[in-house]
C-alpha cells in the first residue's frame, strides 16, 4: 500500500469522525441539576435548631440546657425559658424548684403532655395538675357535649355546662362554619386589626379548671394556649410544641409566636428535664460489655444451678469385697502416713517373725541379720538387702515403690 492510499484512508477516517461529532453535538443540550443530600446531621439531630437561629436573628440571647441543673445558675427576672423536652420522669421536687423560679420573675413556656384523667381526677402531669389545668382530647368532648345535649332533650332541662368547657371558649367564634380558618389557631392581640395564625394541633384542648388565666389563643373548637401569673412570673402552656421544629417553624405565624413569647428577654431552650439512669447510659454506650455481662451470669446461674437427674443411691455395704477394704485401708494409710511409715513396717514385721525363728536376732550385726535371713529363706544376698536396706530420703516413684514392696513382701513370706 503506497502513502497515498494510506493518506485517502486516513483522511476518510477524520471525516467521517469529525462528521459523527458534529451529530452528536448536535443533540446535547447543557443543564443543571441540584442534588438534595438531605438535612445535616446538626438539624437531625436538634429539631429545634432553625428556632433557635430564628431567635438569635431577631437580636435575642439565646442558650441551650440539657437539665433542670440549669436553674443553679439562671436567674429569675428577665430570663424566659422553653421547656421542650419530655417530663415523663419529672419528680415532685423538680417540679416545685421550677415553680419557685417562675415565681421570682422567670417566664416558663411548657407542653401538655398527658391528658385529663377523671377517673383519678388528674393527670399526671405535674406541673400541669399543679396549676390546675387539664387537657382533654377534642373528639371526646364533642361526644361528652353530645350525650349531654340528647340527655336534656330527652329528660329534664339541665343548665349545666360540660366539664371541660370555660369561659374561654367564649373567644372561639359563634360559628364554626363562619371561620374561614377553623383549623387554625387565633391569637388576638390589642390595638390589632387581625389575628395571628398559628397551626397548633386541634385534637387537644386546655381546659382552665381554676379560672386563673388571663390570656388564651382558640382554634374554632379548642383552646391551644393560655398564659397564667405564678407569682411574679408568667406560666405559658401550649397543647403541643410540634410548631416550633425545623419542619414546621416556617408555616403561618408559628415563628412569630416563639418570638412573642420570648421577647425582651434572654431565651433558654430546655431540652431534656431529666437525666437518663445508669442503666439506659450503659446500653447506649456499652451494649456488647452488657450483653458479655450478661452471658457470664447467665453461664456462672447455669454453673451453681442444681442438676435434673436420677439421685444415684448409695453402694450397699454387702457388697464390698475384701479386697476393696483392703484397697481402700492401703489407699488411706499410703495418704496419711506416707511411703516410709509403710515401708518400715514391713521391716519391723520381717525382724519380729526373725526373732520367733532364730533367738537374738535382734542383737546380731547388720550384716549378720542379712545372712541368717538368707538361711532362713535360702534367698540370694541381693534380696536380702534390696529388702532390708534403709530406706532413701526422697520421696520414690511409684514404679521405685511398688519394687520396693514386693521385695518385701517376698521376704516376709519366706519366712
Amino acid at each position: 500500500m503506497n502513502r497515498t492510499v494510506r493518506f485517502l484512508l486516513g483522511a476518510g477516517l477524520f471525516l467521517l469522525l469529525g462528521i459523527l461529532a458534529i451529530q452528536l453535538a448536535g443533540h446535547l443540550h447543557p443543564f443543571q441539576e441540584t442534588v438534595e443530600h438531605g438535612p445535616s446531621p446538626e438539624v437531625m439531630g436538634n429539631p429545634y435548631l432553625a428556632a433557635e437561629h430564628f431567635l438569635r436573628k431577631q437580636g435575642l440571647t439565646v442558650n441551650r440546657a440539657d437539665g433542670l441543673e440549669v436553674l443553679d445558675q439562671l436567674p429569675s427576672t428577665g430570663q424566659t425559658m422553653l421547656l421542650l423536652g419530655s417530663r415523663n420522669h419529672m419528680t415532685p421536687r423538680q417540679s416545685q424548684r421550677l415553680l419557685a423560679w417562675v415565681s421570682k420573675g422567670g417566664h416558663l413556656v411548657f407542653i401538655a403532655e398527658r391528658l385529663y384523667d377523671e377517673d383519678e381526677q388528674k393527670s399526671g402531669d405535674l406541673l400541669l395538675d399543679s396549676l390546675g389545668i387539664q387537657q382533654f382530647e377534642v373528639d371526646a368532648l364533642e361526644e361528652q357535649e353530645s350525650e349531654s345535649q340528647g340527655q336534656a332533650s330527652g329528660g329534664e332541662a339541665t343548665n349545666e355546662e360540660p366539664a371541660a368547657r370555660s369561659s374561654d371558649d367564649q373567644q372561639a367564634p359563634a360559628d364554626a362554619n363562619e371561620d374561614p380558618f377553623p383549623e387554625l389557631t387565633k391569637l388576638y392581640l390589642e390595638n390589632e386589626q387581625a389575628p395571628a395564625f398559628v397551626s397548633f394541633d386541634t385534637d387537644f384542648h386546655l381546659f382552665d379548671s381554676q379560672n386563673r388565666a388571663h390570656a388564651w389563643a382558640n382554634s374554632a373548637k379548642a383552646t391551644h394556649m393560655l398564659q397564667l401569673n405564678q407569682g411574679d412570673g408568667l406560666i405559658t402552656v401550649l397543647t403541643d410544641g410540634w410548631i416550633w421544629q425545623n419542619q414546621d417553624i416556617a408555616q403561618y405565624d408559628n415563628a412569630w409566636l416563639l418570638w412573642y413569647l420570648g421577647q425582651d428577654s434572654q431565651v433558654t431552650l430546655l431540652y431534656r428535664a431529666e437525666r437518663d439512669s445508669l442503666a439506659k447510659l450503659l446500653g447506649e454506650h456499652f451494649p456488647e460489655a452488657l450483653i458479655a455481662l450478661l452471658l457470664l451470669i447467665l453461664l456462672g446461674l447455669w454453673h451453681v444451678a442444681p442438676r435434673q437427674g436420677p439421685l444415684q443411691t448409695p453402694a450397699s455395704r454387702a457388697r464390698r469385697q475384701l479386697e476393696e477394704h483392703l484397697r481402700g485401708a492401703a489407699d488411706f494409710m499410703l495418704r496419711r502416713a506416707g511411703q516410709a511409715s509403710l515401708l518400715q513396717s514391713l521391716q519391723r514385721d520381717i525382724q519380729r517373725r526373725a526373732r520367733r525363728r532364730h533367738p537374738g536376732f535382734e542383737r546380731l550385726a547388720v550384716a549378720e541379720q542379712w545372712q541368717v535371713l538368707g538361711r532362713l529363706t535360702r534367698l540370694p544376698p541381693g534380696a536380702i538387702s534390696q529388702a532390708m536396706r534403709p530406706l532413701p530420703q526422697q520421696r520414690l516413684n511409684a514404679t521405685e515403690f511398688t519394687r520396693q514392696v514386693a521385695h518385701l513382701q517376698t521376704l516376709r513370706n519366706a519366712l
